[in-house]
């Protein structure tokens, strides 16, 4: 069984591999299609055949790579669309198990889920700030005073 979590990020290659591809083969298109450093990062890396029965998943597990290698007895892998006509899809846990439990992707919708508010940046305090907050906190203290019958004016007289 493949366990990963909700947050590894998942890149789907979605042109044809060869699957006699192993570590070298596949690190080699990893490297040409992601980046250098994309290997090692803690991401996963779907392959898929041209007949679509078989599938190998690549990952960094912190000592080295694995490799998890599936082949269906019966059936297809479903591909998401690709819209930009890359070779590689940046896909969720959710879409992978999807596509393992072979669920037609193109009849799945998702309902609208709540998502918590990003949080708005504190504004910063300037020194103008500060200047204009003193004014306004004496302009009280100076009415407050006056509302009482006056302020040191008043009990002298």
């Amino acid at each position: 069984m493949l366990a990963f979590s909700d947050a590894t990020p998942i890149y789907l290659f979605t042109w044809p591999t060869d699957m006699r591809k192993s570590f070298n083969g596949l690190s080699g298109l990893i490297e040409q299609h992601l980046g250098a450093s994309s290997v090692t990062d803690g991401s996963l890396f779907v392959f898929i055949n041209r007949r679509r029965d078989r599938m190998k998943v690549m990952g960094f597990d912190g000592d080295g790579l694995a490799i998890w290698y599936k082949r269906l007895e019966a059936g297809r892998y479903e591909l998401p669309m690709n819209p930009m006509g890359r070779g590689d899809v940046r896909i969720d846990a959710r879409q992978l198990r999807l596509i393992l439990d072979g669920v037609d992707l193109g009849s799945v919708k998702r309902r609208k889920r709540y998502s918590p508010p990003k949080p708005s940046p504190l504004p910063s305090v300037t020194d103008d700030d500060r200047a204009t907050h003193r004014t306004i906190g004496t302009a009280r203290r100076v009415d407050r005073g006056t509302e009482r019958g006056g302020g040191q004016a008043a009990r002298r007289a």
